[in-house]
């Protein structure tokens, strides 16, 4: 029993000296987060206006288009869920860090299921996502003016994210 309580005193000992002794501030390291606006962000309005752009240039073509498919009109919109965009970006990473590229980005291209799609989706839009990349560092070349492989060039060899839910008929008004 007596050994007990020596055991039970060097555990609250360790405990109180853990807690007075050791830094606190690394807890408030990994709160305090910088949030930084990118680069391009518009406002709503702004956005409201190219959508509406949008549909007194683009809308009657494309949606008669649609009509031949037997779709009064096409996708205009594609939504990937926050956790697939988070787990795209790291996979991305991955795959162009395993390839030697610096990944820099990602492209977002217009696409036209073909013929074979299904009748779903047959030769309607879609919208996929593709990394950008640059040369990694272990190919980097002596030469500075090495122009063999454009910065922030599509991924040849890299998966694109597809198979978002198609979109609505635009921008909430």
């Amino acid at each position: 029993m007596k050994r007990l309580s020596y055991i039970i005193l060097g555990f609250l000992l360790g405990a109180f000296a853990t807690y007075y002794f050791c830094p606190r501030d690394l807890c408030e390291d990994i709160v305090d987060v910088e949030i930084i606006k990118p680069k391009g962000v518009i406002a709503p309005g702004q956005a409201k206006k190219l959508n509406d752009n949008w549909t007194e240039y683009r809308e009657a073509a494309v949606d008669s288009a649609a009509k031949k498919q037997g779709r009064n009109k096409d996708d205009r919109s594609t939504w990937w869920s926050l956790n697939d965009i988070e787990n795209y970006i790291a996979y991305s990473k991955h795959v162009t860090d395993s390839l030697k590229y610096d990944m820099t980005g990602i492209r977002l291209y217009l696409g036209v299921y073909g013929d074979n799609a299904g009748q779903t989706k047959k030769n309607l839009t879609t919208m996929f996502l593709v990394p950008t990349v640059k040369k990694g560092k272990a190919n980097a070349s002596m030469n500075p003016f090495n122009f063999s492989f454009q910065n922030n060039g599509d991924c040849p060899e890299c998966p694109p994210l597809n198979d978002g839910q198609g979109g609505g008929s635009g921008y909430p008004k």
